[in-house]
């Protein structure tokens, strides 16, 4: 990558020093320069997609927070967008779970996706997203801030993940309620798992048989506990450090502003576009 970068920017000074020279070996360097950006490019990502896991899978949550029916809307906002970035790239998706809020939107999902580094490139979404817009759920129409949170982990292979002692964990399986007569509501259970040393609960319901609810859910669990391990020793290095801050509700990544300005900023990055539509989409 390194090299690359220096290549490209000797061929980029050779083209400004030599700006006498035929149109010939012009159009050559400059065919040069448009090979080395497009490798430079390529590298980069290469570059910024070799960390952990990042030719993984993902497992996606959105939840819907403060903000009552605004805010179950906004999170399926951001599951539209989610999905609509999926598309575009190629990636498939697999919906676990969908909570619907009582009069608009969803109050949680949980969905996997798979595609060539999915988690890589998900796995910046994770956090607190923040909407600002006029309420089209009240009469007044108000201006109303809400709030979503995005959870992304890595679908880790039973030989990555931390290795459960089932003995910490505690699983519980009921019959779920379905769609439909008594027969739909007794074809498929609902599985809750809890991992009692740090209280994690995952729970998973759908139309799969109760042993791959169960499977899942362990898959997820695994995943969860061991981000939170992650971050803990990332939270003790930076606090070595001096750089510790907590992880707040209120310490969202990004903001989206439809009312009275547009704007959508990345509070870590500092970049913001005046163009939310686009970013929805």
């Amino acid at each position: 990558w390194n090299g690359l970068e220096a290549q490209l920017t000797e061929t980029r000074q050779l083209i400004e020093q030599n700006t006498d020279e035929s149109d010939e070996t012009m159009a050559y360097l400059e065919r040069e320069v448009g090979g080395l950006e497009k490798a430079f490019h390529d590298q980069r990502i290469v570059a910024l997609l070799s960390k952990r896991y990042d030719d993984h899978s993902a497992v996606v949550a959105i939840h819907a927070g403060a903000g009552g029916t605004d805010a179950q809307d906004w999170a399926e906002m951001l599951l539209r967008m989610y999905f609509r970035y999926c598309d575009q790239r190629s990636f498939s998706v697999d919906m676990i779970e969908t909570s619907r809020g009582g009069e608009a939107g969803i109050k949680s999902v949980l969905f996997e996706v798979h595609g060539a580094n999915a988690y890589g490139y998900l796995k910046c979404e994770g956090g607190v997203h923040r909407l600002v817009r006029l309420s089209p759920f009240n009469p007044s129409h108000t201006r109303e801030t809400s709030f979503a949170l995005v959870e992304v982990l890595p679908l880790l292979d039973e030989s990555e993940s931390v290795g459960l002692d089932l003995k910490d964990v505690k699983i519980e399986a009921n019959t779920a309620s379905g769609h439909g007569g008594q027969s739909v509501n007794t074809t498929y259970s609902a599985i809750r798992v809890t991992h009692l040393p740090t209280g994690i609960r995952v729970s998973i319901q759908n139309e799969r048989s109760q042993h791959q609810n169960k499977e899942l859910a362990l898959k997820i669990l695994a995943a969860r506990v061991q981000k939170v391990e992650e971050e803990k020793l990332e939270a003790e290095k930076k606090q070595l450090r001096g750089e510790f801050k907590s992880a707040e509700w209120g310490n969202q990544i990004r903001s989206y502003v439809l009312h009275p300005y547009k704007m959508v900023k990345d509070h870590r990055t500092g970049f913001e576009t005046s163009d939310p539509e686009s970013v929805l989409d």
